[in-house]
């Protein structure tokens, strides 16, 4: 079943110490574009929930809001986008994902989390550089073409290190002239190119 972009549910998924409130400015943005959107919480523990269990749980969550087949487009906001990665490439999402915007995530792992120990916090150290998780992931990607994706970075994040690094092996990139990690979901100028992004169909 083709839907346009206003028809399409939207599928916000939150970061590391975030809610869905994170995103209260870009659903103000998209308001005048009626479209259903899904901003679940997912409970995290400080990082302590391994990636993969929370893209269960995500899972679970769509399904129960709109079944196994209906097409969506889909945002992760740093760990989110982690999280919303393994939905498409391990999970079947990506069979039904027309767009997947990940903005701020540290998809080849960030230096921040280098030192975490996996026995405690088993989800930060899913962010590692080199770890496990990462590597499967970017070393079978060949699901996400089809699926149209576009990383957004922030060159100089400190959260997601080294910033330029924050990007999908495939699709489309694009610099966000903003200096930290969360004005990539506050400052206007990064909500103007989400939103156009969500927008084009």
């Amino acid at each position: 079943m083709e839907l346009t972009d206003a028809q399409r549910p939207l599928v916000l998924v939150h970061g590391l110490l975030d809610t869905p409130r994170l995103f209260s400015r870009l659903e103000r943005r998209l308001e005048s574009h009626p479209r259903p959107v899904l901003s679940p919480h997912l409970p995290h523990r400080f990082g302590a929930t391994p990636l993969r269990v929370l893209a269960e749980q995500l899972d679970e969550l769509i399904q129960d809001h709109w079944g196994a087949e209906t097409p969506l487009d889909l945002l992760g906001f740093s760990m989110g986008g982690v999280i919303a990665r393994i939905w498409l490439q391990e999970l079947g999402g990506a069979k039904r994902t027309h767009r997947f915007l990940s903005v701020g995530s540290p998809q080849r792992g960030t230096l921040t989390a280098q030192c975490i120990p996996s026995w405690l916090f088993a989800g930060l150290a899913d962010m590692k550089r080199g770890s496990p998780l990462l590597n499967v992931l970017n070393r079978d990607s060949a699901k996400l073409q089809q699926v149209d994706c576009i990383s957004f970075f922030c060159r100089w994040d400190l959260m997601v290190f080294p910033g330029w690094q924050a990007v999908l092996p495939i699709g489309r990139v694009q610099e966000v002239p903003v200096f930290t990690h969360q004005q990539l979901m506050s400052q206007p100028r990064s909500l103007d190119l989400l939103t156009e992004s969500l927008l084009i169909d």
